[in-house]
């Protein structure tokens, strides 16, 4: 079992996940030889903080190890994707690759002999989806019924919360007047659409007004936004998006807590009053990026 995108897991197996994830938070120390002995593979082709924080140490605490590769600096640059999947698959009991391409996560899965996990491509970023919903079930004691509203670049990220939202039985409506178009995935939307949970709008502040949590992302993707090649379109964005803008304006008469993936880019999608209102849940849902790592670890190896 593997877990490239939420779009193969089952409302059962995310909602396992998310609980697995929250019983671990309260019980950490019945967690502390879970993977005793266990290795971790930690692939990243794409810069990171949060992703490779919360999975190394989340092996450390469960008694395991975590061998970070710096793509540059292994023979993935130089051999075929697959050989070099065969080979580490070998070594260690789970891989968790974060990288560029969509389509290399495939041919690692395939070589694979041990899960392997999506920690963000193109396309999709399951365990950001995940720890979302962990948190937000935390915060509400349930999922269903509950309605988010994500506003930004149809994204990776968006992806996945649009299918975890729609599979647990939360409303999620998406203001999204930009699209990322490597993230393009009309199969994820046609299906979402399918629920009845899902719809797309750009009447931003009555999506907000409706919302219990509203959620942003970067308008411009990390490895772009201090890209001189990228300044042209980076203000393109800024001119099109700060419409849309997370700030005390938009969220006026709205009790919805805020949310955001991070990194980020303070005085863009969202301005410092937001971050730091009693409203933001962010550092809350940042901080369960980890919990929710070991709950996919020890989902994905059968220690649940």
């Amino acid at each position: 079992m593997h877990l490239l995108t939420l779009k193969d897991w089952s409302a059962d197996q995310i909602e396992d996940a998310i609980d697995q994830s929250i019983r671990i938070k309260k019980n950490q120390d019945k967690f502390r030889t879970s993977l005793k002995d266990k290795s971790l593979a930690m692939v990243f082709q794409k810069t990171s903080t949060r992703t490779r924080v919360s999975f190394e140490v989340a092996m450390t605490q469960l008694g395991g190890h975590a061998i970070y590769l710096d793509w540059r600096t292994t023979n993935f640059t130089l051999a075929d994707v697959g050989d070099e999947t065969k080979y580490l698959s070998r070594n260690v009991d789970c891989i968790m690759a974060r990288l560029r391409k969509n389509s290399n996560l495939k041919v690692m899965a395939e070589a694979s002999r041990v899960p392997v996990i999506n920690g963000c491509a193109e396309k999709y970023h399951p365990c950001q989806a995940i720890s979302d919903l962990m948190t937000i079930k935390e915060k509400k004691g349930s999922l269903k019924g509950l309605k988010l509203t994500y506003i930004g670049v149809h994204n990776n990220v968006c992806n996945s919360l649009i299918e975890g939202c729609t599979k647990v039985g939360v409303e999620i409506a998406t203001v999204t007047p930009l699209i990322n178009e490597p993230s393009v995935d009309k199969e994820l939307i046609e299906r979402a659409k399918q629920t009845g949970l899902y719809k797309t709008t750009l009447d931003v502040k009555k999506a907000v007004r409706e919302s219990d949590f509203v959620y942003t992302d970067t308008w411009v993707d990390m490895e772009f936004f201090t890209d001189p090649k990228f300044k042209e379109e980076k203000e393109r964005r800024i001119k099109l998006m700060k419409p849309y803008q997370i700030n005390a304006e938009l969220l006026k008469g709205s009790d919805a807590l805020i949310m955001h993936d991070m990194p980020i880019h303070r005085g863009y999608e969202i301005t410092e009053d937001a971050i730091e209102s009693s409203k933001s849940i962010i550092y809350e849902q940042s901080e369960n990026r980890l919990h929710s790592a070991k709950g996919i670890l020890l989902k994905l190896l059968g220690k649940t």
